[in-house]
């Protein structure tokens, strides 16, 4: 039997017994109301609306109201009008992952948008909107994973399991840094989701920074600016549930989202059409209360698999305390700030060190290994307390031991923290790296 009869025969089995049908009751922007429908829905359900020229448009339930079904598309509601008829879909949302999915890039209905032809099903499916492992039985956080950029191997290690969060403005190097990080990390297979990605940088993402090399153990979930806010929110929860898929069959899995303050974004156009109260700046209470159900299922799970979380914040005018980068930062396991002003000067990944933080360091560490990454954060600071003292000349050599020993050693560690897209460095490597330059065997080891 090849493979499209195999597709065919699985599409067969999961055809409903029945169907229920109810009719549109009234449109209003996004929001649909539904009715004669509403004892077969619950929240979360999906439904398909009947436009004219027989063009289906599914959608999500919202909410109710009046005895009416509140449903929101996940397309165009163009040919939709009153009487318009809505079937009710069959059972919850799921995805059916396969490990043949490695290499190819979807939608977020889970359905191949790169022209590789359709997708094999897996057996079992995968529910779109699954709840996190139970805390008492998850396992804790494995040993370091190598994520082949230096300056994080270094100075922000991460452990199997761990989620940390990506803060930046926008055009300060986000797309960059997740490409090398799926191609150079250790992780068996990347995840990565594009959520109210630039049509336009799909493809240079893939074809260009992630490359065949990262692309070959990669499964990319893409959503557009253009698509419905629903589209937008759901290439999330189908992100999370393939990478849920692969963590389920003991392997470690690094998903990757960029971003969550799209996901965030998408929530609050639902949540504002579905008639809820705005709050802190315009975000409805559901944004706040989708954000750590989302996270929180990223982590160990309950067997030898881990999810590895790296989630990309795009911080509104710089400002690393609004309100969504805030909600984040208090629910991951710690954070990496990428800012703008590192970049303006030509060293990428542009990440401020000092104010980066892995809640895992300093336990999965070794004592020789602290106390190095120690030495090396006291001598940024030093030099970080007295830049613009430095750059107008107004420091005197030999006012302070320590901020002479930070100007010494600066041009180097600036070296160190400075990699190019194309170069990978490991673990061991950048630890013996930074040891060489703090020792003064090796002050231009990072500067290549």
């Amino acid at each position: 039997m090849d493979a499209s009869q195999s597709l065919f025969i699985k599409e067969i089995e999961r055809l409903p017994d029945y169907h229920v049908f109810g009719r549109v009751a009234a449109v209003l922007g996004l929001l649909v109301e539904v009715g004669g429908v509403e004892r077969a829905l619950s929240i979360g359900d999906r439904c398909i609306l009947m436009a004219r020229g027989g063009r289906r448009v599914p959608c999500e339930v919202v909410g109710f109201r009046q005895g009416r079904a509140l449903v929101m598309p996940l397309g165009s509601l163009d040919g939709i009008g009153l009487g318009c008829r809505a079937e009710v879909a069959d059972g919850r949302p799921e995805v059916f992952p396969d490990v043949s999915w490695l290499g190819r890039a979807v939608n977020a209905l889970a359905e191949p948008i790169d022209g590789k032809g359709p997708l094999l099903p897996g057996s079992v499916g995968v529910a779109v909107r699954a709840s996190p492992p139970p805390a008492h039985a998850r396992k804790r956080v494995g040993a370091k994973i190598d994520l082949g950029v230096r300056a994080i191997n270094t100075f922000l290690s991460c452990c199997r399991g761990q989620r940390m969060g990506i803060f930046a403005g926008s055009g300060v190097g986000k797309s960059v840094l997740m490409s090398m990080l799926a191609k150079y990390s250790s992780a068996e297979v990347a995840v990565i989701g594009l959520l109210g990605e630039r049509g336009r940088e799909v493809q240079e993402f893939i074809e260009g920074d992630l490359g065949p090399e990262g692309m070959a153990k990669s499964v990319v979930v893409v959503a557009t600016s253009d698509e419905a806010p629903l589209m937008r929110r759901q290439a999330a929860y189908t992100t999370m549930a393939i990478a849920e898929y692969f963590r389920d069959q003991g392997k470690d899995v690094l998903c990757m989202m960029d971003s969550i303050t799209r996901f965030a974004m998408a929530q609050r156009e639902i949540g504002l059409s579905a008639g809820e109260p705005p709050t802190t700046k315009g975000y409805p209470p559901t944004t706040f209360a989708e954000l750590p159900r989302l996270l929180e299922r990223a982590g160990p799970g309950t067997g030898t698999g881990t999810i590895t979380g790296l989630f990309t914040v795009l911080v509104d005018g710089d400002d690393h305390n609004e309100p969504i980068a805030d909600a984040v930062r208090g629910i991951l396991d710690g954070h990496i700030v990428l800012e703008r002003r590192i970049g303006e000067r030509g060293r990428y990944p542009a990440i401020n060190i000092l104010r980066s933080v892995s809640r895992t360091m300093p336990g999965c560490n070794t004592d020789a290994e602290n106390a190095l990454v120690q030495r090396a954060r006291r001598l940024m600071s030093s030099y970080e307390d007295m830049a613009e003292m430095i750059r107008l000349g107004a420091y005197r050599r030999g006012s302070d031991a320590a901020v002479d020993e930070a100007i010494q050693y600066n041009p180097a560690l600036e070296g160190f923290l400075r990699q190019g897209k194309t170069e990978a460095c490991s673990l061991a490597d950048g630890y013996a790296q930074l040891a060489a330059i703090l020792n003064g065997t090796g002050a231009k080891a990072g500067g290549r």
